[in-house]
C-alpha cells in the first residue's frame, strides 16, 4: 500500500498521512532527539500505548509526528517537520481539550490554526546521562533528605497548594512515582518527583520541583533533584530530562551542576479546539478519502499550518 500511494503522489503537492502501529519505526522516528521527545517515547510503553494514536505525515522536508493520548489525561504532542505536523493537524486535530505537553516553537503556528492557545509556557528541554552526573548530597545537618510515600501525602499537597498551578495528589501517585523531600525541622521544604519512568526506552522524566517560598535559597532543589535523578539511574535509565523555564537562572544553575544540559526550546499550553465538534476535520478526512482514495493533504509553497482547503479559523484572534 505504502509503495501505491508513493507512485501516486506528486512529492510537492501532497503530504500523505497515516496512522503508525510499529513501536521500532515510531521509536526511530521520534529518537533523533531523545530529550525532546521523551513524553513520546514513554507512549510507547505497554498501557499509555494502547491509548495512544500516533499520526505521522511526510512532508518534502521531512516527517512529522502527532501524538494524541488519554494515559495520563488528555495530552497532545508533536514532532518533526512543521508542514508535516500541520498536514497532520489538519485531518487529526486532537481532542476537544488537551494539554499540549510538547512542541516546538515551528510548530505553534499551525497549532494555532486548529485550536486556541491558552497559558503557553517557552521551556528549554534539559538531560544528562549517568557518565555526565554529578549528585550533590545535603550539606546542612537541619536537613533530610528522604524518598516519600503515601504517608507523607497530606504534607505533598500542603507544599503544593503554595504553588497555584499544581494539583493535588493521590497515594499511588507518589507511590508509583519516584518522590524525594527535603525537610526542615521535621517540615517538607522541597520537593522533587517524576512525571514518566518509562523502562521501555530507558527514559526518566524529572517534574514537579519546588521549594517553599520560606525555604528558597539554600539548594534544598537541587537536592531532591539529585536524588531523583540518582534513583532513575539506579532504575536503568539511560536518559533523564527535565524541562525548566530559561527565565529561571537559579534553577537552570542548579540543574546544570547536576550534569544538566540544555536542548531544544519546548511549548507547552493547554489547548481548546476552535472547532469543538470536530466537523470540519471529519470533512476534510473524507474529502481526501473519497478523492485520493487515501489520506493525504495538498500543500502549497505556504507556512506550515496554511493548507490549501483548510478554514481560517480565528485569523486576527489575540490567543
Amino acid at each position: 500500500m505504502t509503495e501505491a500511494i508513493q507512485h501516486r503522489l506528486s512529492p510537492a503537492a501532497l503530504i500523505p498521512i497515516r496512522q503508525a502501529h510499529d513501536r521500532r519505526q515510531l521509536e526511530t522516528l521520534l529518537g533523533v532527539d531523545r530529550a525532546y521527545a521523551a513524553y513520546a517515547l514513554s507512549h510507547l510503553e505497554s498501557g499509555p500505548f494502547e491509548q495512544s494514536e500516533f499520526w505521522v505525515a511526510e512532508s518534502p522536508a521531512g516527517t512529522g509526528v502527532v501524538l494524541t493520548s488519554d494515559a495520563i489525561g488528555s495530552t497532545l504532542i508533536t514532532s518533526g517537520d512543521p508542514t508535516a505536523v500541520g498536514a497532520i493537524l489538519s485531518l487529526h486535530p486532537g481532542p476537544r481539550l488537551a494539554y499540549l505537553s510538547t512542541a516546538s516553537p515551528e510548530h505553534m503556528a499551525a497549532i494555532r490554526r486548529w485550536h486556541h492557545v491558552d497559558d503557553p509556557l517557552t521551556m528549554r528541554r534539559m538531560s544528562v546521562r549517568l557518565e555526565g552526573f554529578t549528585a550533590i548530597a545535603e550539606e546542612s545537618p537541619d536537613v533530610s533528605i528522604r524518598r516519600l510515600s503515601d504517608l507523607d501525602l497530606h504534607a505533598v499537597n500542603a507544599l503544593y497548594a503554595v504553588d497555584e498551578r499544581s494539583g493535588q495528589y493521590t497515594g499511588p501517585q507518589i507511590n508509583n512515582a519516584v518522590y524525594f523531600g527535603a525537610f526542615v525541622g521535621g517540615e517538607l521544604a522541597s520537593i522533587a518527583g517524576t512525571h514518566v519512568v518509562s523502562p521501555m526506552m530507558s527514559i526518566g522524566v524529572v517534574g514537579n520541583v519546588l521549594t517553599h517560598p520560606a525555604f528558597r535559597g539554600r539548594g534544598l532543589a537541587t537536592y531532591v533533584t539529585s536524588r531523583v535523578t540518582s534513583t532513575l539511574f539506579d532504575l536503568g535509565c539511560e536518559l533523564v530530562v527535565l524541562t525548566a523555564d530559561p527565565q529561571n537562572t537559579p534553577a537552570v544553575h542548579a540543574y546544570r551542576r547536576l550534569g544538566y544540559e540544555l536542548g531544544a526550546p519546548i511549548v507547552e499550553a493547554r489547548l481548546r479546539r476552535r472547532d469543538p465538534v470536530g466537523l470540519g476535520a471529519w470533512w476534510r478526512r473524507m474529502k481526501a478519502e473519497h478523492i485520493q482514495g487515501f489520506e493525504a493533504v495538498r500543500v502549497a509553497s505556504a507556512p506550515a499550518g496554511d493548507l490549501d482547503g483548510a478554514p481560517a479559523h480565528g485569523k486576527g484572534q489575540s490567543q
